[in-house]
């Protein structure tokens, strides 16, 4: 065997064991994060199930606890409180998703980017406000608004020159401020990515349109929109499962009274904030898995509505 021939042997087996390498490349690049999922959202999961089917609370302590299978489940079944807490709940995220978190913050980047540039950067940064406002003082501000005369912001504009009786807003509308203390903290996170979306869209396409004739809302329509997939998908589900979990700005502003206890709340409640001082962890567990469960399936609907499979197709070219 000459010389030439190992040497092209040499060549092929060292190109061959290239290949194999390479094929585990993206195994190691996503292992980090592969890793921090599985510590900080299976895990976690994992254990919210294994608690929800156990009695445990501070009266059982971590020593005592005993296993009940589905009993904290068919417990939530049977509670009076369940359907009003879901049906509260429900409403709530549709309504602060469909006007504020996705309807306002899509209508915000679509009037911020057809102004000048440097008035829509500065619109959009006062809608910032509420999302870097500490919780405490935004909330806070809220309660001042809907409050009593004298102090009420709202009665001392509206109510009193028009010489009504003032009234007590929080508990007048509840619901009302709920979603207005969630939605304007939301719809500045779906206003930042619809305006990079927007903004990204091929300047051709938007003059293409404009030397067709076409009308800003055929344009909106026909053109923004459809570059829009993506964004909208991504602000939907997550600002959904956010609504849904998150309860910090509720909490400060009712606490769950005047009928405001939403699911997570209610879970929160039972856990971990109890006037009797037995908190009912298992009990708090089943409420919060039951949350998960509920998110899951309504990610995978939204997937399914904006058709995520040909979002991830990979683009056809034809070929001559």
């Amino acid at each position: 065997m000459n010389t030439d021939t190992i040497s092209q042997e040499k060549r092929a087996a060292l190109e061959l064991s290239g290949k194999n390498r390479g094929k585990w490349d993206w195994f190691k690049f996503l292992l980090p994060a592969f890793i921090l999922v599985l510590l900080f959202f299976f895990l976690p999961i994992i254990i919210t199930f294994f608690i929800s089917c156990t009695n445990m609370s501070t009266a059982t302590g971590f020593q005592n606890w005993k296993w009940i299978g589905f009993g904290n489940y068919k417990r939530i079944i049977t509670h009076p409180d369940t359907l009003s807490h879901l049906m509260l709940t429900l409403s709530y995220v549709a309504v602060t998703l469909v006007f504020f978190n996705v309807g306002m913050s899509l209508v915000i980047a679509l009037l911020t980017t057809h102004i000048p540039r440097q008035v829509g950067f500065f619109f959009r940064a006062l809608w910032l406000l509420p999302r870097i406002t500490p919780v405490v003082v935004y909330v806070m501000m809220w309660r001042f608004i809907a409050a009593d005369a004298p102090y009420g912001i709202l009665n001392q504009i509206l109510i009193i020159p028009l010489g009504l009786e003032t009234v007590n807003w929080l508990p007048a509308a509840p619901f009302l401020f709920i979603v207005l203390v969630n939605g304007f903290i939301g719809a500045s996170f779906g206003m930042i990515l619809f305006t990079s979306a927007i903004e990204s869209i091929p300047k051709d396409l938007m003059m293409s349109s404009l030397v067709d004739g076409s009308s800003m809302w055929q344009r909106i329509r026909f053109v923004i929109i459809p570059h829009l997939r993506w964004p909208l998908l991504f602000v939907t589900t997550f600002q959904t499962l956010s609504l849904m979990t998150s309860f910090e700005q509720i909490l400060i502003l009712t606490d769950g009274a005047y009928k405001t206890e939403v699911w997570s709340l209610w879970a929160y409640h039972k856990a971990l904030s109890s006037y009797s001082g037995n908190l009912q962890w298992g009990f708090g567990t089943a409420l919060a898995a039951i949350l998960v469960t509920i998110g899951i399936v309504m990610a995978f609907g939204y997937m399914r509505f904006f058709k995520f499979d040909e979002l991830v197709q990979e683009p056809k070219i034809e070929t001559l």
